[in-house]
């Protein structure tokens, strides 16, 4: 199995708790179903993609599937982040 810890450079805060990092191992775990239903919930948000799973906001959403987190804690990650957070997602759905 791979490694789908993402590692926070500094803490992140949100809702009153501290994460050091986030664990995206429930990546594995998603099904095509829940696949449409990222693909529903990005493009009912006003966000259009050629491909979805390219785009950072799709990566929030299926992030928060594998997680069980609100997609606004993904939203919410500094930028540097959030691109380590989308690389991840990426290399698990081209993988």
């Amino acid at each position: 199995m791979r490694d789908y810890v993402v590692e926070f450079k500094n803490p992140y805060t949100f809702e009153g708790e501290e994460f050091s990092k986030i664990d995206l191992s429930g990546l594995e775990n998603l099904s095509t179903k829940d696949l449409i239903e990222a693909d529903k919930q990005f493009n009912t948000s006003g966000q259009m993609a050629l491909m979805n799973e390219m785009t950072t906001g799709y990566s929030c959403i299926v992030a928060s599937k594998a997680t069980g987190k609100p997609v606004e804690f993904f939203e919410g990650l500094p930028a540097g982040e959030g691109l380590k957070l989308k690389n991840t997602v990426m290399g698990f759905l081209n993988a």
